[in-house]
């Protein structure tokens, strides 16, 4: 029998020990703008390092379906970028927004940064 796989919002199990040592370990800039995020802050519930098939999103909100990822410098080599275009045509296909920011705009333009999710989430909103 040739089962048909389906595309789902859960997590890969096996990743459960990486994304406890990301929460765990926060960046700088994933640490400023959970501070923003956290406690519904911004009106939604945002989960941290929220696993979804094999990938680990930065911040989730299931409400919206809205990934955010921060992005470092080693987000700017080929392979990386190429991987980025993976994971986000990924979400894509769920129905989730992916919305990109480098750790340098996080830390130099945080409420602009608020300024452009709250955007996006009266967007989403339903």
């Amino acid at each position: 029998m040739n089962k048909k796989r389906t595309l789902t919002l859960k997590g890969d199990p096996q990743n459960l020990p990486f994304k406890r040592y990301l929460k765990q370990n926060l960046t700088y800039p994933e640490r400023l703008l959970w501070n923003k995020l956290r406690n519904r802050q911004l009106g939604y519930k945002y989960r941290r390092q929220h696993g979804i098939g094999l990938y680990i999103l930065d911040f989730y909100c299931p409400e919206l379906k809205l990934s955010i990822e921060i992005d470092g410098v080693t987000h700017e080599t080929s392979l990386q970028i190429y991987n980025d275009i993976r994971k986000t045509s990924f979400l894509e296909k769920l129905g989730v927004t992916v919305i990109r920011f480098y750790n340098s705009e996080v830390v130099c333009n945080l409420e602009g940064i608020i300024e452009k999710i709250v955007e996006i989430q009266n967007k989403l909103k339903v």
